[in-house]
């Protein structure tokens, strides 16, 4: 260690951004109070201070904390007064220091400052290396930074000392500040050398960046500079020769007077290409015009496609793509006859609603090809932002019109069909509601003039034919419903869907799994037991995809075994293919139940058969509803107990059990939610056979909302409920009677196998649901009366 070399008072002067290095001279200016102040003081004496850098280069009146530990004693040069109260100081560095004790900072800062002495190294063949390669990455720096050192340069080359290197490199480069304060604090030469290089060659390679960028950036600019003057000299070369070769904006025009728009979109259209014509050749506003133009002439304006208005077409191509659903295709067929008869009406508005899987996207295809007009699917599930069906401002970057008009330029057509598939998913959030923005697509009086934020003109919507797709109406916003007419699309019964594998998926899995039809062969008794064993759906997809798993396993085995032709797929050995059966054939009870109660449920993929289970304690009168219950359900549940402790008498429970009774209501499956007003006459009914104790029939389901009077009010998804009821083994449905009409619309096979009771009270549920004496005789009773004493009869109303 060498000997201290200074020690005493000095004024202190805080560096902002600057690092000031021993035997190297700089100049900077001074300004804040302090600073001037602790200056005059130094100059007063032997013009030596301290300066020193200060952390946080925001902090306007530092303390001892803001200070880094290190700084360096320098000796004033010369002092000049600039413009205001700024002072250009030369200062010249003598040793690195620290302030040992600040004796005050009023009115500038002055401490005890003691040098620090740097660590003493031997000059070995390392160092001298060291210094070598320091000179060489200098020397490409100032090459590279165009900076005038040479005299810095050759002090370097004649300096046997690395720290002194080091030092030089610090004042003289331009290395962050950071890094420069790394180097005023490493007291070791060559470790301080040794750090030095390496933000010297940080540094060569930044300026190496910063010129291959300002090159290319120089080289676009003199292409663009170039493309224009050859373009303008070439513009003045045909005026020259008077030749009438059409350039770019010529054919820009002569395609947008081919469009005949109307007068203001025409005018609109034409001044943004005169305002491309201004633009350079290559600049952002011009790409944007560009753009804009193109997706203009892109759209079909005056391209239709004729309509093939033939309802008898219409019904071939209907039967044959789609088996069942005789209700759905008779609407289609009706819509295509008002068509055929008034064509200058414009296309309604279809909904279809239904479960997954039962062919509301592939009706839409069929209805395209029977109207011959081309289609365009747009997916809606999921879509929150209003720019997605309107479109974006050109004015944004990467901006594109809606979906409407980018389906429409797909299809290539005026006049498509546009599939809005899942219209019923579509949310909404600070961006917009995109259902609002399709209330003026879907509007026949307003979308003659849809306007895209995008193409800001009017384009006619009124030829296109809108089919929209849901699986329930709950979400869609009634403004929205107004517009469209609902066709709904009920589940399938099972022999439809036997039908639908023979005639549909089988031969298309073969096909598409490379079988010939000798290849393969499922049997009938194999097709039902996939149906009801291995799929419980509304639809047919799970169902096809276990016939391309067989279809899998088929290819396998003909390839494996070159003596197996053919592939024969029974009931017998199904599970050889399909593994386990997943679900096993539902089974009612052994034996009549006491508080067990069969109801029926809808769900978004069809009905379902929903127990309800109630047992009765010695307690205090509390009711616990247990089964994952929704806020509806829960309410029903409190409705029937209300009707039964106002019937208490009547129905033979003792009229104090809502205070020395405990009730307990659960619906199985908790992981399931469930909610809803319908079962509410099934809660019921469990209550007063657990409260009375006595049995329900096993064969008997119901559905129906209660209230507190006993009425049996109307509910929906009477359908999937009747075809979920014959699947378990039920004989005998219990409906509201308001529901009467809708038998209607329930299956043939599904009427033919149940019986129907239609109540309008709960007495009518409970006297045919309960065992009461001979109650469960009535069904069969009153089905073989003559039809006008079954009127007269005050028994419950049955229905075939």
């Amino acid at each position: 260690m060498s000997e201290t070399i200074f020690s005493g008072k000095l004024p202190v002067l805080a560096l902002r951004g600057l690092a000031v290095f021993p035997d190297q001279t700089i100049h900077f200016e001074v300004g804040r109070k302090k600073s001037v102040l602790a200056l005059e003081e130094a100059l007063k004496t032997e013009q030596n201070l301290l300066l020193i850098p200060q952390r946080d280069m925001t902090v306007d009146d530092p303390g001892l904390e803001d200070l880094y530990p290190i700084g360096t004693v320098a000796k004033v040069k010369q002092v000049l007064r600039a413009q205001g109260d700024v002072i250009r100081v030369l200062v010249t560095g003598i040793c690195r220091a620290r302030i040992q004790e600040m004796t005050h900072t009023e009115p500038y800062l002055e401490g005890l400052v003691v040098s620090v002495p740097e660590t003493e190294v031997t000059d070995n063949l390392r160092a001298r290396a060291l210094r070598r390669e320091a000179n060489t990455i200098y020397a490409g720096y100032l090459e590279m930074s165009e900076h005038p050192a040479q005299a810095i340069q050759l002090r370097m080359l004649t300096s046997e000392s690395c720290g002194f290197l080091a030092d030089c490199i610090g004042q003289n480069s331009g290395i962050d500040f950071p890094d420069k304060v790394s180097l005023l604090t490493q007291l070791n030469p060559v470790r301080r050398l040794e750090m030095a290089v390496r933000f010297l060659r940080q540094e060569v390679e930044m300026l190496r960046l910063e010129s291959e960028i300002q090159d290319k950036t120089r080289s676009n600019i003199d292409r663009q500079q170039k493309d224009y003057y050859l373009r303008e000299q070439l513009k003045v070369i045909h005026e020259e020769l008077g030749d009438d070769e059409e350039t770019e904006f010529d054919a820009y025009e002569s395609r947008i007077r081919r469009l005949k728009l109307d007068a203001a979109s025409e005018e609109k259209v034409l001044k943004d290409l005169e305002r491309l014509k201004k633009q350079p050749y290559g600049s952002s506003e011009a790409a944007v015009l560009r753009n804009y133009l193109d997706t203009l002439l892109d759209l079909p304006w005056n391209v239709r496609t004729k309509e093939r208005l033939d309802v008898e077409a219409a019904r071939k191509i209907l039967e044959k793509d789609h088996y069942g659903l005789e209700k759905v295709k008779q609407r289609i067929l009706e819509t295509i006859a008002v068509r055929q008869m008034a064509p200058q009406m414009p296309p309604q508005i279809l909904c279809l609603v239904g479960p997954p899987g039962v062919g509301k996207t592939s009706i839409a295809y069929s209805i395209a090809r029977s109207l011959n007009r081309k289609m365009a699917r747009i997916s809606l599930g999921g879509v929150h932002d209003e720019a997605d069906i309107r479109g974006h401002r050109k004015t944004y970057i990467g901006a594109m019109p809606g979906r409407i008009l980018a389906a429409i330029t797909q299809a290539g057509s005026s006049n498509p069909l546009l599939l809005l598939d899942e219209v019923d998913k579509m949310g909404a959030d600070y961006r917009g509601d995109p259902s609002a923005a399709l209330l003026e697509v879907l509007d026949a009086e307003q979308n003659k003039t849809y306007r895209d934020h995008y193409l800001e003109i009017p384009f006619d919507l009124s030829d296109v034919m809108f089919i929209t797709t849901a699986n329930t109406l709950d979400t869609v916003p009634r403004p929205l419903l107004d517009r469209m007419e609902v066709i709904e699309l009920g589940s399938y019964t099972d022999e439809e869907k036997l039908m639908i594998a023979k005639n549909h998926l089988i031969p298309k899995q073969t096909v598409k799994h490379g079988l010939k039809k000798s290849q393969l062969r499922i049997s009938e008794d194999a097709i039902r037991e996939i149906i009801t064993c291995y799929t419980r759906e509304s639809g047919v997809r799970k169902l096809e995809r276990c016939f391309a798993e067989i279809c899998r396993k088929a290819d396998m085995e003909l390839l494996s075994d070159e003596t197996v032709k053919r592939v024969s797929v029974t009931g017998a050995n199904l599970e050889r293919y399909l593994g386990q059966r997943k679900y096993l054939p539902d089974r009612l009870p052994s034996s009549d139940q006491i508080g067990l109660v069969t109801g029926l449920a809808w769900t978004s993929v069809g009905g379902e058969v929903l127990e309800v289970e109630v047992n009765v304690m010695e307690g205090t009168g509390k009711l616990e509803l247990t089964g994952n219950l929704g806020d509806v359900m829960k309410e029903s549940a409190h409705a029937a107990l209300s009707y039964i402790r106002a019937n208490a008498k009547t129905l033979g429970i003792a009229e104090d059990f809502y205070r020395t009774k405990d009730i307990h209501v659960h619906f199985p499956e908790g992981a399931v939610p469930k909610d809803g007003p319908s079962a509410g006459v099934t809660v019921c009914t469990a209550m007063v056979s657990a409260l009375t104790g006595t049995t329900v029939r096993r064969d008997v389901a119901m559905t129906g909302e209660i209230s507190i009077r006993g009425r049996v009010l109307p509910i929906g998804g009477l359908k999937e409920k009747t075809m979920a009821a014959l699947r378990h083994g039920i004989t005998t449905v219990i409906i509201p009677k308001e529901n009467e009409k809708d038998l209607e619309e329930i299956d043939q096979t599904v009427r033919k196998a149940l019986n129907f009771v239609t109540a309008r009270t709960v007495d009518t549920v409970l006297d045919t649901a309960l065992n009461r004496g001979t109650a469960d005789m009535v069904p069969t009773l009153l089905n073989s009366l003559p039809e006008d004493v079954k009127g007269k009869s005050r028994k419950p109303d049955i229905r075939q």
